[in-house]
């Protein structure tokens, strides 16, 4: 599966999935640009990679700015004459109950996860049309199923689904597919660092069939093989790397 001289923007670049995605693409060759609205974790990503002997470059964008994913990526373009694939790792839950969810809480996630994908496709959509190539994973969670208590993060990741399959039927005809996958509970240390984690932990093993959680390089693993062009007939799918957890 080699990415040798492809070009693949990760966006969340500095979190978990997006870092661990971003060095398994980039031991498979290809070149690496990280977004991320955080400048130590785009730094700290960096250097990690750069240590690998991975070629990347960072950019602190805010995906929720059609004006800043436009500009991320005509950077791309001037600097590398082409992008391959994208990767839109972003998005965050923030939790509550139905009755107790404000109207920012709904807002700010919707926005970050469902919205800011959609604008770094469509950015991306129109150099990848012209290059008649391209690969768009997107991560639309387990939760997209519908979790109660995150009323919010389930619809975003329920649009981020239809949104790419959207994609995934008009961008065919020029070599471009669009898949999303969609994590069980992951072992990262934003989740470790949650309060009730044993009991999370717990319940999450308890429902899979492989009684383990995930791994970030379980994602990594998946998204390599979107990425790559082995996977030529394969868009429009949801791909679940939950263990054999769905609903």
């Amino acid at each position: 599966m080699s990415l040798q001289d492809q070009v693949a923007l990760i966006t969340g670049g500095g979190g978990g999935l997006g870092r661990q995605a971003a060095l398994r693409l980039g031991c498979l060759g290809a070149k690496i640009v990280l977004a991320d609205l955080s400048e130590e974790r785009l730094a700290e990503a960096a250097t990690t990679l750069r240590e690998s002997g991975i070629d990347v470059v960072t950019h602190v964008a805010d995906v929720c700015s059609s004006a800043e994913t436009d500009a991320l990526v005509n950077e791309v373009i001037a600097t590398d004459k082409r992008l391959d694939i994208v990767f839109t790792s972003h998005g965050f839950p923030k939790d509550a109950r139905l009755v107790d969810m404000s109207d920012a809480d709904w807002a700010s996630v919707l926005n970050v996860c469902l919205t800011g994908t959609f604008y770094t496709l469509r950015s991306a959509a129109r150099h990848m049309m012209a290059a008649n190539y391209g690969r768009m994973i997107t991560v639309a969670s387990r939760a997209w199923h519908g979790n109660p208590g995150q009323a919010n993060y389930s619809a975003a990741k329920a649009g981020v689904v239809g949104l790419t399959r959207s994609i995934a039927k008009e961008l065919g005809r020029y070599n471009v597919t669009a898949n999303s996958l969609a994590p069980g509970l992951i072992d990262t240390e934003s989740l470790r660092n949650l309060p009730s984690f044993e009991s999370i932990e717990e319940r999450a093993i308890k429902a899979s069939s492989i009684k383990r959680l995930g791994r970030p390089d379980d994602v990594a693993d998946a998204v390599a093989f979107l990425a790559s062009p082995n996977s030529g007939f394969i868009t429009g799918e949801v791909i679940h790397v939950s263990g054999g957890r769905f609903g």
